[in-house]
């Protein structure tokens, strides 16, 4: 179950992502690169496409041969996921959360931070209600989406994208981290 206090206007960060570093949401990623940045193996995405855990909301498998393609949103709800069941929620109140957090936009899901005491999913959007939720006492471990977030936009520019209108995607320029880990990586 997640629980949601109410959104106290003024606790809101500054924009995540103010530089469109975004993907837009034409702009999918297939199965395996979705499994490399969000941490997880394909036997864990291709089980949670069939169980609807989590559906690729781009383009779905549509018989042999066809390819999944998620979304930057998608990518980061499979991390968000990983991460509850590495920590021991179970998957029951994953599903609860999870649907929780489809009706949300990217930008939304920046402001959240999940919470869980291992049974409950709590979805916290300013400091008071963190406060309020760990002045109960019990031990409570807690998810900061935006950091997922910054994670999976620091990598996802280096796997191959793909646009659902068939577009081509212009290559983007290389920033200064990404040459730097490419240098690393090379040698």
């Amino acid at each position: 179950m997640v629980e949601e206090a109410p959104y106290r206007d003024g606790a809101e960060q500054g924009e995540l992502f103010p530089d469109a570093s975004l993907p837009d949401e034409l702009v999918g990623y297939r199965g395996p690169a979705a499994c490399q940045i969000a941490g997880i193996t394909y036997r864990q995405l291709d089980y949670w496409a069939r169980t609807g855990l989590v559906l690729p909301s781009i383009r779905s498998a549509s018989g042999s041969g066809s390819q999944r393609l998620y979304s930057f949103k998608d990518i980061l709800v499979l991390k968000v996921v990983k991460r509850l069941l590495d920590t021991g929620v179970s998957l029951q109140n994953i599903r609860v959360a999870v649907d929780h957090l489809r009706r949300r936009g990217v930008h939304d899901l920046a402001r959240i931070t999940l919470f869980s005491d291992g049974t409950t999913v709590y979805e916290c959007t300013s400091p008071e209600e963190v406060v309020d939720l760990l002045q109960g006492g019990q031990g409570v471990f807690g998810i900061a989406v935006s950091g997922a977030m910054r994670e999976i936009s620091g990598t996802i520019h280096e796997f191959p994208a793909e646009r659902a209108d068939g577009v081509e995607i212009e290559p983007r320029p290389e920033d200064e981290l990404s040459r730097r880990r490419r240098t690393r990586r090379t040698g």
